[in-house]
């Protein structure tokens, strides 16, 4: 008992326990979302497979565009402010999607444009995670709070798209989509509760604050390297997992319900690489952080090797703890070494590196397998990982980076 309660000693602090549970919540409801806003678009006049693909397309490029400008706004105005104004704008749209559901008079037109304005509230949200939570915690407790918030996220994926099916079922489409709108309410009550920071001045417009972000970005050799390593690894490697699994799934491993289970044990993996990382902050994050990216290719060498099920289920498990180490050393790395007033855009910069590949990725995987072949397409991304993480770790600035050990007493929560 004693161990556990230092484990989670970070949730002493009532501002992280706040924001924790606002994010649990929006995570919750998001994770609802997805299953609710299919399931509506199926069912629409001129609704199909295509119109559920164009809004989940609109969604994301709306988050890629927005990106900078949150990242910009994050270091102008201050992490909260952004958030908060993040937070209501997806509230407002989708307490006014639940709202065209429910009175049965939504088109598809307006799930789009709906579907945008959610992408927008997205974009604007996430750069400002890296700069708000290095002022809720002491630096030292970064890693656990990154793992809690962390683990947040597997869980949402596992519970929501669940607990949607069963509401769905129950009562339609309209309602699952009004609880999403409820738990973005949560999250904005969360954050109105938090400290606000001094903004900063503006500087010299937005192109120079951008000009400034980017040379920040590129000037930290271990940072780039980083986000070009986690962004070929999306393009490479896990789209073409994302989208052949399933068809794989389909035809040699039970289906639907086989390939919920591959990514059900990869959410649960995650949840134990969070617990792992509990009460442990590894002087070489950054190396480790790295070496822990090679964890994602474990069930897609099952997948590749034609593995029956149970072995493509432990791989995944496998798998999710990897990526729990990857993601919350990564970005505690961020946090302790990127000087507060650019973190906003350093990680704007770092997410939309992250992630602008895989829709491409994503589109690209079906016809390339057809070409090169399933099998060869998912080994030669195995083999590209695998190679990326020795060369990456060869990198001087990477192999021997270590944890900013000043601590900034200020309060830089904003």
């Amino acid at each position: 008992m004693r161990f556990a309660t230092h484990r989670l000693h970070v949730l002493r602090h009532a501002r992280f326990r706040r924001f924790l549970l606002g994010q649990t919540t929006s995570l919750l409801g998001s994770g609802m979302n997805t299953i609710a806003t299919t399931f509506a678009v199926l069912q629409l006049p001129g609704g199909g497979v295509d119109a559920v693909g164009g809004v989940m397309a609109a969604r994301i490029v709306a988050v890629l565009v927005v990106l900078l400008l949150g990242g910009v706004f994050t270091d102008r105005l201050g992490a909260r402010t952004v958030m908060l104004a993040a937070d209501a704008l997806r509230f407002g749209s989708q307490a006014v999607l639940a709202l065209l559901l429910l009175t049965g008079s939504v088109r598809i037109w307006e799930v789009v444009v709906l579907a945008v304005l959610l992408g927008v509230g997205e974009g604007a949200f996430m750069p400002g995670l890296s700069a708000l939570v290095p002022g809720l915690v002491p630096h030292e407790e970064l890693v656990d709070a990154n793992a809690l918030l962390g683990m947040a996220r597997p869980m949402a994926s596992i519970v929501g798209p669940a607990v949607a099916g069963v509401l769905v079922a129950a009562f339609d489409a309209g309602t699952v989509v009004a609880v999403d709108a409820v738990s973005y309410g949560v999250s904005v009550v969360a954050l109105v509760g938090m400290p606000v920071g001094r903004a900063q001045a503006p500087g010299r417009g937005l192109s120079g604050e951008l000009g400034r972000g980017w040379r920040e970005f590129t000037s930290r050799t271990w940072l780039w390297v980083t986000t070009l390593h986690i962004g070929l690894f999306n393009f490479f490697l896990w789209a073409p997992f994302l989208v052949l699994g399933p068809s794989i799934a389909e035809r040699r491993l039970g289906g639907a319900s086989a390939w919920g289970s591959v990514l059900a044990s990869e959410g649960v993996g995650a949840i134990v690489g969070g617990v792992l990382l509990l009460g442990r902050s590894p002087r070489r994050g950054l190396a480790w952080s790295v070496a822990a990216s090679a964890g994602w290719a474990v069930p897609v060498v099952a997948l590749a090797m034609r593995l029956p099920l149970a072995w493509v289920v432990g791989a995944a498990f496998f798998a999710g703890i990897g990526a729990a180490v990857c993601t919350t050393l990564a970005a505690t790395v961020i946090q302790r070494d990127v000087p507060a007033e650019v973190r906003g855009r350093i990680s704007a910069f770092d997410s939309l590196g992250a992630f602008a590949l895989g829709p491409l990725g994503l589109a690209l995987a079906g016809p390339v397998s057809g070409v090169v072949g399933v099998e060869r397409l998912l080994g030669f991304g195995v083999l590209w990982q695998m190679l990326a993480v020795g060369v990456v770790l060869a990198v001087p600035s990477v192999r021997r980076h270590e944890a900013n050990a000043r601590v900034d007493k200020r309060v830089d929560v904003h």
